[in-house]
């Protein structure tokens, strides 16, 4: 049974080593690798390594990769393991059909093709045309040995290609099919795609040819140019150097991402051999398990510029879906001015050392990243703030390392944002407390005077709603003493939330002990709404209820805020699909917003109608 080799190399892509090996054996840390007792022969000293690819024993000999592993190991012939690991990773095996066999054939030839062009392009860096690329590399500090152990060229003019391959059998679709001649829109040959450029090859793990990337040296743009999509060749399931950074990185180097050519080839050539970059596109899942699989905390080393902290961001929000105890990513951001290349012509690799060293965690990037530019943020900020850090922290599958991301997240938060000015203990002793709301001294009307009371009373009887209100709340309009005991009760709410839950005698100690204890007794004594009032006993009392008695006071107090946030919930749980199944009294199901959105709709409406909900 022949099998496509492309198909081959995507499954062994997708076959993590250590989770197939592990499954039966007892696997244990050593370095950036695993290791465990042989399982095909009895020993009580580990000598069976599992690398990023293969496995080997030092004991036996025994040496293959996730499919010969299934064989030796279940005792399946090779088209059996191919089938087992392929259903495991969501793969169909190509039929054994002449087109599959049409599309290995054709991966040999145009990897044949471009093995050709890539010898041209050699030639050429070192013939009078290539001066000009030659000189420009040498000016960059590069070494003939550098030049030489990264296959750079030079592409000629652009018109002389398919006459020098001609002979090799090379023919204008082969070069078209390669991707490296250009067509039109008729799909005609329209001249070749690299001309007056520094040719930079571009490989596999395995070091076979996949494509090129090219730098004009003139005022051409674009400046860099990878080439097109081709059955060999996706921008977005590989990494420039990812095959001698495998080497490297399995020899002990740190797994570095920077941004370009340039400075993977700086890096390596200062010592840093790791070094590995995106071709042209954000770095995406498919180029995270490539890293992954060589390394389980790579170093993610981009500018510190504006463009470096999208990029950052974006690293961040598709790695924490893919985050477990396992594997992350740190770190290490230079100064707007500098970059690999630069910092290390500059400075030297030491300072490029030292930078690296410096790299952070995935949680304090993070953090820094949503934090930037803001010096003293409001309670409506904060609030915002901590809810897209809880959100975050939720993305990751793995629920126990979910919590120490939300936990780490929300210490950060704290020492960042609270507790900015003081108050006084009981006893005298000065403690921070939060900043208030801008505005929080203006006067109030008498009638939202006694609803924001109502509002913060509730709130003091049934803290464990604060989670439920607390953006809209942040951003209320309170006079001083009420937005006093909301600071309070802001700072309790995000601590206490990580360790006994929100319930009232908490609050209230924790008030008391900052010496609140008068003011929200004052407070909580006043008037409640009937639905939470009228001497019920608090078991009697539904949560939704309260939250529903609560909204409708905000709403009265702040009309146009509640209904303007509450429009752009709705349409963001529309467009996110953001639904609920249900089954009505009838027993027919159903689809609506989540319960938190239906309380605010009814709200709404029956303010609409002139309904007064518990007043």
């Amino acid at each position: 049974m022949a099998i496509d080799a492309a198909f081959l190399d995507e499954l062994r892509n997708r076959t993590p080593l250590p989770s197939l090996i592990g499954r039966r054996n007892k696997l244990v840390r050593s370095g950036r690798n695993w290791k465990t007792c042989c399982p095909f022969h009895g020993e009580k000293t580990p000598s069976f390594y599992i690398y990023d690819d293969h496995f080997h024993c030092f004991g036996c000999g025994v040496h293959g990769d996730a499919i010969s592993y299934v064989m030796q190991s279940e005792g399946r012939s090779f088209p059996e393991a191919v089938e087992q690991l392929a259903s495991e990773a969501g793969l169909e095996v190509p039929k054994a059909d002449p087109r599959t066999q049409a599309r290995a054939r054709e991966a040999q030839s145009l990897g044949d093709v471009l093995n050709l062009v890539q010898e041209s392009y050699r030639r050429r860096l070192y013939r009078p045309e290539g001066r000009e690329g030659l000189a420009y590399l040498r000016g960059r500090g590069l070494t003939e040995e550098t030049i030489e152990r990264f296959g750079l060229g030079w592409s000629g003019d652009g018109r002389q290609l398919l006459d020098e391959l001609r002979p090799h059998g090379v023919t204008v679709e082969m070069l078209i099919r390669a991707g490296v001649m250009r067509v039109d829109e008729q799909g005609a040959p329209k001249g070749e795609l690299f001309f007056n450029r520094v040719t930079f090859p571009i490989r596999d793990r395995r070091g076979r040819m996949m494509s090129f990337g090219a730098r004009t040296l003139g005022d051409g743009q674009p400046k860099y140019l990878n080439g097109p999509e081709t059955a060999l060749f996706s921008k977005r399931r590989t990494l420039f150097n990812l095959d001698l950074a495998r080497e490297a990185v399995h020899r002990g180097a740190d797994l570095v991402v920077v941004e370009g050519y340039m400075d993977v080839i700086a890096m390596d050539q200062a010592g840093f051999g790791g070094a590995v970059a995106p071709l042209g596109t954000a770095m995406g899942e498919e180029q995270l398990e490539l890293l992954w699989r060589m390394s389980p905390s790579p170093i993610l080393c981009l500018d510190g510029d504006a463009a470096g902290a999208r990029a950052a961001l974006r690293v961040c929000e598709v790695s924490l879906p893919l985050l477990s105890p396992e594997r992350t990513i740190r770190f290490c951001r230079l100064d707007p001015k500098d970059d690999p290349d630069s910092l290390i012509r500059s400075r030297g690799p030491r300072a490029m050392q030292e930078a690296l060293s410096g790299a952070t965690s995935m949680a304090e990037e993070l953090f820094g990243l949503l934090t930037a530019g803001l010096v003293d943020p409001g309670p409506d900020q904060r609030a915002a703030l901590r809810e897209k850090l809880v959100a975050l922290s939720r993305l990751i599958p793995d629920k126990a390392l979910a919590s120490e991301y939300r936990s780490t997240l929300l210490d950060m938060f704290f020492a960042r944002f609270r507790r900015k000015k003081t108050f006084q203990r009981k006893g005298g002793e000065s403690l921070p407390l939060s900043t208030q709301a801008p505005g929080a001294m203006r006067d109030v009307e008498s009638g939202n005077l006694e609803r924001l009371n109502i509002m913060t009373a509730m709130l003091l009887h049934h803290p464990d709603i604060l989670p439920e209100v607390e953006q809209a709340y942040s951003g209320l309009h309170l006079p001083s003493e009420l937005d006093r005991l909301r600071s309070a009760l802001l700072d309790w709410s995000c601590q206490e939330e990580e360790r006994d839950g929100l319930t009232e005698e908490s609050c209230m100690s924790w008030l008391e002990e900052h010496g609140l204890a008068d003011l929200a007794g004052r407070v909580k004594g006043g008037p409640l709404p009937r639905s939470v009032g009228d001497g019920k006993v608090k078991d009697e009392i539904l949560k939704v209820d309260v939250i529903e008695s609560w909204w409708h006071f905000y709403a009265l107090v702040n009309f146009q805020t509640f209904e303007r946030t509450l429009e752009e919930d709705v349409t963001r749980a529309v467009i996110e699909g953001d639904m609920e199944p249900f089954v009505d009294e009838n027993g027919q199901s159903g689809l609506r917003f989540p319960n938190a959105l239906m309380t605010r709709l009814r709200v709404r409406d029956a303010l609409k109608s002139g309904e007064r909900v518990g007043e």
